[in-house]
């Protein structure tokens, strides 16, 4: 199977470029084509013709898409339909990621597959424009939804509270929002595991369990070692230009009914500090 990741240079798609073996994998960053550019897709897609699109690429700052919001809808939504337009055209699957910025946050339970979308955030809204989009271009597409992307191939939350650690004793988190840390790997290996069932429809992609920023962070520092103390704070005392939702647990059970368990996200942290640590980070 050939198979385009578009974003190999994010976060996520140098996971999926390093792990995808099986396959003839077209690795497709920014450099490479601008989403934004219709002409630009086709002329891609027309050159290598894959037979699977995993879309990875967007604008991810969340607090930067509400200072450019017309940024962010063009990456987000525009470049993310004319992926979808040019992948019917040439007849591949695609499989775009999303984010549980799709939901309000107001759930006391794991957010559903079918829960309605009403997203807080202009990254959110962009999100949730492509997810509707595509879904309406291409009844075969899978939108994967995922949360609290962490991994050593780019700027994440461990990697923040690793930093601020070295040089401080003490460090405030708000515990007060609640979601899923999701380890890049982890979700790699089960986006390779969908593309090749050719999965459609919208599946729910985190590791097992949940906590609050400030639960993650302690975790953090438990297990490097750190001497550095995390206290509780309130998202009301760290105001930030985006809206987070205050719960985004997503459910599993999409992802299940595929075969597919993704460890813990305790296991996925020990995990990505081993990583971390081979590497000489």
């Amino acid at each position: 199977m050939r198979t385009s990741i578009i974003g190999a240079s994010g976060l996520l798609g140098k996971y999926l470029v390093r792990d995808w073996k099986r396959d003839a994998v077209i690795a497709l960053s920014s450099k490479d084509v601008d989403i934004r550019q219709r002409q630009q897709v086709r002329g891609i897609l027309e050159r290598y013709r894959p037979e699977s699109i995993v879309l990875a690429a967007a604008y991810t700052d969340v607090d930067g898409c509400e200072a450019n919001p017309e940024l962010a809808f063009s990456i987000n939504a525009t470049g993310a339909l004319n992926v979808a337009e040019a992948a019917k055209e040439y007849g591949a699957h695609l499989l775009f990621l999303s984010t549980d910025y799709v939901f309000d946050g107001t759930k006391s339970a794991p957010y559903e597959t079918n829960d309605p979308r009403n997203p807080q955030s202009v990254y959110g809204r962009s999100k949730a424009e492509a997810e509707i989009g595509i879904l309406r271009l291409l009844s075969d597409a899978c939108i994967v939804r995922t949360s609290w992307l962490f991994g050593t191939t780019g700027k994440c939350f461990p990697e923040t509270i690793l930093r601020l650690a070295r040089d401080r004793t003490m460090i405030d988190v708000v515990n007060d929002q609640r979601g899923a840390p999701t380890y890049a790997r982890h979700l790699a290996h089960a986006i390779i595991h969908l593309a090749h069932k050719r999965c459609h429809g919208i599946i729910h992609a985190s590791n097992a369990g949940d906590c609050s920023w400030f639960e993650f962070a302690s975790e953090i520092i438990r297990i490097s070692g750190a001497a550095t103390v995390i206290r509780p704070t309130t998202t009301e005392l760290f105001p930030r230009p985006a809206k987070r939702p205050t719960y985004s647990v997503l459910s599993p059970k999409s992802l299940q009914r595929y075969g597919i368990e993704m460890p813990t996200w305790k296991e996925a942290l020990e995990e990505y500090l081993n990583e971390r640590s081979s590497a000489g980070l």
